[in-house]
């Protein structure tokens, strides 16, 4: 950031609305005068316009390219400038003058243009007066609020549309036409709503608080805003700061790291702009969904898609800035692929026109380099995925004695030679006539059919094919076969259900738990599949076989399992247990002995046991099966995510609070046999936590 002008004036102006554009700015004077400064040249004499009685309270540029206006209002008039008509009569030696809109309205505390530049909003009291910018008329005035009006601003894409908010702690939204309220929003706050500002790609409207709170609102046609999310400035600046410091390690604490002594400061949302709005169209179009806040302590630009803090431009890390504090904001976009702000300082009568270029910002898009779910090494020699399991071979016992006769006939009923039978007459005909069955030529067209490519063009599927209601018995848990023809449903009650993928017919069941089912798996190769549950016991099952193959007692866990998998093309099963993430060699031998059947011949060993960086219990469990995977993906109760890699044995990377709450789903995506994607989307999953939606993360990046 670079201080281009620095004013003193001769009374603090820190709580007035200041005016500034992309080529001029306009500070009051002795409280009733005002001066325009040209941002490329402040060297240059400044415009001086006279006309008020009063103090000046409020002052906005317009923002129609024809011709730039501005409005300035104090408790006597509301007057409209045309800066290039007074620049021309100063030139000339004449007084500059303006157009009274408005007369004797109140203490006007916010102005604004409609985007055609010919109404002006003024907010004055619990009244917002709508003035023609072109002659002295009140169009209508408005008026609702309980307290006094904070801000006002038109809609972007449709100029009959004003929102306000209030001291009230409430938003209206006012239909001009009818001069009727369309929408009236809920007590969002305990502290006044100052600011709003327009996201017209996304049609959100953004509202800021005193206390650093942002909402985001839907804003459809019919203007019944709904709550998309809501931003704790603090909160995510602290969660910035603790990713900062994870990657950067000491050299991020040296440098970003609060100081243990400071005091703790509110931040004000004193005003919002979106980050579209600065930029060229070359600019990827994930940026429209950025938005730039201006707040006491410098500028934060937030993305509303994701609730992320994108980066911070405190005032302290430029010691060229002669501004500690800010009492209000003025954003405008600048020339050449740049930023202008108009700040004035919250203790002392000074103002600071400060320049931003975009290019200082290209770390927010740059992105860190992060990992891949696709191996880019060989495996370590010490690596826990090189264990092997070694296999007995079965040894058959011999039994002792001779071996005794053994009849020369081994049926027990011997075929007669055929002499007492009648002589045959009808000698051998072949048959010429056999037509095939069509049974199994209708299964092998449907089988086909099963194994066709998904459209790619197609939308997902909306439209339910089979609704299915199994009585006072929830389902924790569901998945597919891998070939997509049966369906694994672990129960409350716990017990497993196998169903088609059509769900008709009875499903096989399958028992043995004691406590609900907290997880079903598919192997890949669809012969077996495994369940986990909340009794502390992991059974795995051969496909067809009502008995399990194999019984992991809960003698091994002292804490319930609440995923498991199998990992690694089958090779290992990966199950979690409180704070642990256990890693297992399996072999399978469903042979029993019929007199020793409580005996298992399957084989069961540790291969490894990783415990999670904070010791926190696991909530949720993610890795890659269908093909050679090092990640292992593992939420936590103290919300976190932590990405383990597997081949290392070590937690490469966490993710601090990426939820407001522990995350309880988690899933990635492993691909299908019945469609082909791009390399990039595998490393992209998904997160789910209660009250805070879903959100989809890049595992290359490790950002939302």
């Amino acid at each position: 950031m670079i201080e281009q002008l620095r004013l003193t004036c001769d009374r603090l102006v820190s709580h007035r609305q200041l005016a500034c554009g992309h080529s001029y700015c306009g500070i009051p004077v002795h409280g009733k005068d005002i001066f325009i400064y040209s941002n490329t040249d402040t060297e240059r004499k400044p415009l001086l316009l006279t006309g008020h009685h009063g103090d000046i309270s409020a002052m906005t540029f317009g923002q129609s390219s024809r011709r730039l206006l501005l409005c300035s209002a104090s408790a006597d008039y509301i007057i409209v400038w045309d800066v290039e008509q007074c620049q021309k009569r100063s030139q000339e030696g004449k007084i500059a003058a303006g157009t009274i809109v408005g007369s004797l309205l109140g203490d006007v505390v916010h102005l604004s243009f409609c985007s055609s530049d010919e109404r002006v909003a003024a907010c004055s009291g619990v009244t917002v007066y709508i003035l023609s910018s072109e002659k002295q008329e009140v169009i209508s005035a408005l008026a609702g609020h309980l307290g006094p009006l904070t801000s006002a601003e038109f809609c972007p894409w449709n100029k009959h549309i004003l929102i306000t908010t209030s001291e009230d702690r409430t938003f209206k939204v006012w239909n001009l036409e009818t001069e009727t309220v369309c929408y009236q929003s809920f007590v969002l706050s305990a502290s006044p709503l100052i600011s709003s500002a327009f996201l017209e790609e996304n049609r959100h409207v953004i509202i800021g608080s005193t206390d650093g709170q942002v909402w985001c609102f839907s804003f459809p046609d019919d203007h019944k805003c709904e709550l998309v999310t809501k931003i704790e400035i603090q909160k995510v600046e602290r969660r910035l700061h603790n990713s900062q410091q994870e990657t950067l390690g000491q050299q991020a604490e040296s440098v970003k790291q609060l100081p243990a002594d400071e005091v703790e400061i509110s931040k004000p949302i004193l005003k919002m702009a979106p980050w579209s709005s600065f930029t060229d169209t070359t600019i990827p179009e994930r940026d429209s969904s950025w938005l730039c806040v201006g707040s006491s302590d410098g500028l934060y630009v937030v993305n509303v898609a994701t609730s992320e803090l994108l980066t911070v431009l405190y005032f302290r890390d430029y010691p060229n800035l002669s501004l500690s504090v800010a009492g209000s904001w003025s954003i405008s976009p600048g020339l050449d692929n740049s930023m202008v702000f108009l700040v004035s300082s919250l203790f002392t009568p000074h103002v600071v026109l400060v320049k931003l270029h975009l290019c200082e910002l290209e770390g927010i898009w740059a992105g860190d380099e992060g990992f891949s779910v696709f191996p880019s090494s060989p495996l370590l020699l010490e690596s826990p995925l090189n264990v092997e399991l070694k296999k007995k071979e079965a040894n058959h016992p011999k039994k002792k004695g001779e071996v005794k006769d053994q009849p020369l006939v081994f049926h027990s009923v011997a075929r007669s030679s055929g002499y007492a039978s009648a002589p045959r007459k009808t000698m051998f005909s072949p048959k010429t006539n056999i037509q095939k069955n069509p049974f199994f030529k209708k299964a092998r067209k449907n089988a086909g059919l099963l194994l066709k490519d998904y459209p790619g063009d197609s939308t997902a599927p909306i439209i339910p094919h089979n609704h299915l209601s199994i009585a006072s018995k929830p389902v924790h848990c569901i998945q597919y076969s891998g070939d997509g023809k049966q369906i694994l449903c672990g129960l409350g009650n716990s017990s497993v259900l196998l169903y088609k993928s059509s769900l008709s017919g009875n499903p096989a069941v399958y028992t043995g738990h004691d406590k609900p089912v907290s997880s079903v798996s598919w192997s890949l190769s669809r012969q077996w599949w495994l369940s986990a549950s909340e009794d502390r016991t992991l059974r795995l099952w051969s496909h067809g076989s009502p008995e399990p193959a194999i019984i992991m007692a809960n003698s091994r866990f002292t804490k319930p399992i609440r995923s498991a998998q199998f990992y690694y093309l089958d090779k290992f099963l990966l199950f979690a247990s409180g704070p642990s993430l256990y890693l297992y060699l399996y072999n399978v031998d469903i042979t029993r002995d019929d007199i020793k059947r409580y005996q298992q011949r399957s084989v069961v060993k540790l291969a490894k046991c990783f415990t999670t960086g904070s010791a926190t219990d696991i909530t949720a469990m993610s890795a890659a099966n269908d093909f050679l995977s090092y990640i292992v993906l593992v939420c936590g109760s103290d919300r976190s995510i932590q990405v383990f890699d597997m081949n290392k044995g070590v937690v490469a990377s966490k993710l601090a609070d990426p939820h407001s709450r522990a995350v309880h789903c988690i899933t990635q995506n492993k691909g299908s046999m019945f469609s082909t994607q791009a390399l990039d989307s595998y490393n992209l999953f998904l997160t789910s936590a209660v009250t805070d939606g879903v959100k989809i993360w890049d595992l290359r990046t490790l950002s939302c």
